[in-house]
């Protein structure tokens, strides 16, 4: 099964959305059922070419009874009702519409419940990010899997940011990039230190943390990778995401995955990103993003003279003995998110199959949540496939290793930029995700692409059918 994804203005509106969605050649469209703030271009909408959306949205109707203390806002630029409106002119045209469902990543609600949030070994806020270890959190989630299932009536679930937020976000002229943070200090201001989690981590974990930011850390140096390292042998961070404006992919706020240059360069994208580079290099993007940097030896210039630090180069030297316990509990925080959501959504509609958005690395935070162990309880586990084709695969070969038979393996692909309109260029990097263990395709962003690059992609699905 292939999947497009929209928002509902997508097609609330516009006629002429349904059939053109269904000429791509895809079974399913994954329509946002919550979704956090954007600005989305709408290049085929009769109305307007471009939609601020200014705060996270539920687009079905808000049943005040069914909500507990976190309610999500309803949208004022497009009907209440608008993923009804738009699910029943999909399937109008014989397609599924699967509810594309993003969970903590909420400004709206974390902005007004300062206590829910994630923050960092610092005490800094992230105000986008609900921490899962909050039982409010945890009920919320739950209620929002159980309302969308119940009043929405989708063919699937699609469930994003099912874990914790952590650094990388894209934020409105995010001014971070000149901090020079490596990946291994993206993963460990990644790290909640929230009331509700603080208390869980060894006792110096916060000092080790600060620590290691702030280059007061014991560690000695270790040698920088060679050019060419692999995605295995280098640090990953799962959340370093700068943002700035792009002007190629207005509104693109999910998860992605952006390739950085081998040389120190600033690459604007959204979303999750999967930066690999030769030296530290400043990646701009929204939600979960995934860094692996061949180089992040950082060095200090002091009169002319330029020498290595010694701060660490990963997490796990960051935190030395402190590794493993850190590591499992930071697992733990999405395993029992996505436990408890599992077990509401077959109770709410057994039959109704459920994807995850997932990273095989344990340090994960975003929109592609860690799942280093599985999970037996989905039917499809889908990875971010927006970098690097080979790295992509890569992960997407993890995800395989960890499904169980019968489970379903999705390669989360980018339509926009920076990726060319070139059919032949993404029908190739469809080839070397099934090579990996895909069996179906999640193309973003249907909404947002051109007609050539509408045109791309049902090219590259055809050749590769």
């Amino acid at each position: 099964m292939n999947v497009a994804y929209v928002y509902p203005w997508d097609i609330v509106g516009d006629p002429s959305a349904p059939d053109r969605l269904a000429g791509l050649g895809v079974e399913a469209v994954a329509l946002a059922a919550s979704y956090h703030s954007t600005r989305a271009a709408t290049p085929y909408h009769p109305s307007h070419r471009v939609l601020d959306v200014p705060y996270p949205a539920f687009y079905l109707p808000i049943r005040p009874a069914s909500w507990s203390r976190l309610v999500p806002a309803a949208p004022t630029w497009t009907p209440e009702d608008a993923y009804l409106q738009a699910r029943d002119a999909l399937k109008a045209v014989g397609l599924q519409v699967h509810a594309w469902t993003v969970l903590t990543h909420n400004s709206h609600l974390g902005t007004a419940n300062p206590d829910l949030v994630v923050r960092n070994a610092f005490g800094d806020p992230y105000p986008y990010a609900l921490c899962p270890a909050h039982e409010d959190v945890l009920e919320y989630c739950e209620l929002l899997v159980k309302e969308i299932l119940t009043v929405g009536e989708p063919d699937g679930l699609i469930l994003e940011a099912c874990g914790p937020m952590g650094f990388g976000h894209q934020s409105v002229h995010e001014k971070t990039s000149g901090a020079d943070w490596t990946p291994a200090d993206s993963d460990l201001l990644s790290l909640c230190f929230c009331a509700a989690c603080a208390d869980r981590y060894p006792a110096d974990t916060r000092d080790r943390v600060r620590a290691a930011i702030d280059r007061t850390h014991p560690a000695q140096p270790t040698p920088a990778p060679t050019l060419g390292t692999t995605a295995a042998a280098t640090s990953t961070s799962t959340s370093t995401s700068t943002s700035t404006s792009t002007s190629t992919t207005i509104g693109i706020t999910t998860a992605g995955n952006t390739l950085a240059s081998a040389t120190t360069a600033s690459t604007s994208t959204t979303a999750d990103t999967t930066t690999t580079g030769a030296t530290t290099a400043s990646t701009t993007t929204t939600a979960d993003t995934t860094t692996t940097g061949a180089t992040t030896a950082s060095t200090t210039t002091t009169a002319g003279t330029t020498t290595p630090s010694t701060h660490p180069l990963t997490i796990e030297q960051a935190l030395g003995e402190l590794t493993d316990e850190v590591r499992a509990i930071r697992v733990d925080l999405s395993d029992a998110l996505r436990h408890r959501l599992i077990a509401v959504a077959r109770s709410t509609a057994p039959n109704t199959p459920i994807t995850l958005h997932a990273n095989p690395n344990p340090w994960a935070a975003g929109a592609f949540a860690p799942l280093p162990s599985g999970e037996p309880g989905a039917d499809v586990l889908v990875a971010n496939c927006w970098g690097d084709p080979a790295t992509d695969a890569t992960r997407l070969a993890q995800l395989k290793d960890l499904s169980t038979p019968g489970q379903r393996i999705g390669a989360y692909v980018l339509a926009l930029p920076p990726r060319p309109a070139d059919a032949a260029a993404l029908a190739d990097q469809l080839r070397t995700y099934a090579k990996a263990g895909a069996t179906e395709f999640h193309l973003y962003h249907a909404g947002l692409a051109s007609p050539q690059r509408l045109a791309a992609i049902t090219e590259a699905l055809r050749q590769h059918a």
